[in-house]
C-alpha cells in the first residue's frame, strides 16, 4: 500500500488544464480531427486537458461520443497522463461506463459532477452514488476529482461529504475542481484537507493566485482554451514580484470574453484565429453569437492586444 500511495502522489496533476472546446460538424457531430488538433495545441502550452467538461458541452454528449472521442485523441498521440475527462452523470451506470474509460485509457484521473437533476440530495445519497461508481468500476489505479459548481448543478458537495469520501477511499478520492465562486468555502476546502493530499483546482483563473497561496493545486479555467500560456505562466511565476500584475492581465482577458456567452465567444475567437468559421459551431441548446457580436468580441480582444497564437 505505500508504494501505491507514493505512485498516486507521483501521477497527480497539477497546474492548468482547460476543458476542451468540443468542435462540431455541419450535422453537430463532434469532430474529432478539431478536437485532437486543439487538444494537442494545449498540451504543447503546458496545459492539461479536462474535456467533456462544462465549456466542452460534455453533458450535450452521448456516452458514446465521449468515449469515442477520448480514444481519437488517444490514439492520436495525445497523453493520457495529461487528461481529466469528465465522467459524471445523473445515470449511475454511464458514469461507472465513462470512468472504467477513463481508467483503461490510463488517464491521470476523472472530473466527477454529482448526480445534479433531484435537487435535494443528501450527503448519503451523494456518497452512496459515488460509493457505487468507485467500488463498480474496482481499479486501484482510479482517482476521482469531484467536481463542484453548484451554481450550475444546484447540488454540490459539503465538507462533511469531502471529510466522509476521503476515509472511506483515500488516494482514490484525489481532489475536486472548486467553481462554486464562494472563497470561504475554496479557503476551508484547502485548510481542512490540504495536507491529506486533496488537491483542490480552482474553477477559473481569475483567482488562481489566491488559490496557489493556500496551497491550491492549479486551475480548471474555461478561457485556458484560449489563453493558456499566460495562465500557464502565472502557475509557473506566482511567488514572483510579476504575479499580481500577471493577475490582473488574466482577469482582463477573461473579462472580455465574459461579456459574451462564454463557450460560444471562446468558439468565435478560435474560429476567427484559425480562419475556420467551423469551429464557431455549438450544439443546440446553446447558440452561437450573431455577427454583431462575433464583431464586437474581436474589437474588445485588439483594444486588449490579445491574440491566440500558433492553433491554425
Amino acid at each position: 500500500m505505500p508504494h501505491l500511495q507514493e505512485q498516486q502522489q507521483q501521477q497527480r496533476l497539477r497546474g492548468v488544464l482547460a476543458p476542451v472546446l468540443t468542435p462540431f460538424d455541419a450535422q453537430l457531430k463532434p469532430d474529432a480531427a478539431r478536437f485532437a488538433h486543439l487538444c494537442r495545441w494545449l498540451v504543447a502550452q503546458d496545459c492539461g486537458l479536462a474535456m467533456f467538461g462544462t465549456n466542452s458541452e460534455g453533458n450535450s454528449l452521448s456516452v458514446d461520443e465521449r468515449i469515442d472521442l477520448l480514444q481519437h485523441v488517444v490514439e492520436a498521440g495525445v497523453p493520457a497522463a495529461r487528461m481529466l475527462p469528465g465522467t459524471g452523470s445523473c445515470s449511475l451506470t454511464d458514469a461507472v461506463r465513462l470512468t472504467r474509460a477513463a481508467v483503461e485509457h490510463h488517464c491521470a484521473g476523472v472530473l466527477a459532477l454529482p448526480p445534479f437533476y433531484y435537487k435535494s440530495i443528501t450527503d448519503d445519497g451523494l456518497f452512496a452514488f459515488f460509493s457505487e461508481v468507485i467500488e463498480r468500476v474496482g481499479d486501484r489505479r482510479l482517482r476521482v476529482y469531484l467536481y463542484h459548481i453548484p451554481p450550475v448543478a444546484q447540488v454540490g458537495f459539503s465538507h462533511a461529504l469531502v471529510e466522509r469520501l476521503l476515509r472511506r477511499y483515500p488516494g482514490v478520492v484525489a481532489g475536486m475542481k472548486d467553481t462554486g465562486g464562494d472563497w470561504a468555502y475554496t479557503e476551508r476546502a484547502l485548510s481542512l484537507f490540504g495536507h491529506e493530499g486533496f488537491d483542490v483546482f480552482a474553477g477559473t483563473e481569475t483567482i488562481l493566485l489566491d488559490t496557489l497561496r493556500h496551497g491550491g493545486a492549479g486551475c480548471i479555467s474555461a478561457t485556458a482554451n484560449v489563453n493558456p500560456g499566460a495562465i500557464v505562466r502565472l502557475f509557473q511565476t506566482w511567488k514572483d514580484e510579476s504575479a499580481p500584475a500577471q493577475q490582473d492581465a488574466l482577469n482582463a482577458v477573461r473579462a472580455k470574453f465574459a461579456a459574451y456567452p462564454l463557450i460560444p465567444a471562446m468558439k468565435s475567437a478560435i474560429a476567427s484565429a484559425t480562419q475556420d468559421a467551423q469551429w464557431a459551431r455549438v450544439r443546440p441548446p446553446l447558440e452561437a453569437l450573431d455577427a454583431m457580436q462575433q464583431e464586437a468580441l474581436q474589437q474588445a480582444l485588439r483594444s486588449a492586444a490579445f491574440a491566440i497564437d500558433g492553433l491554425a
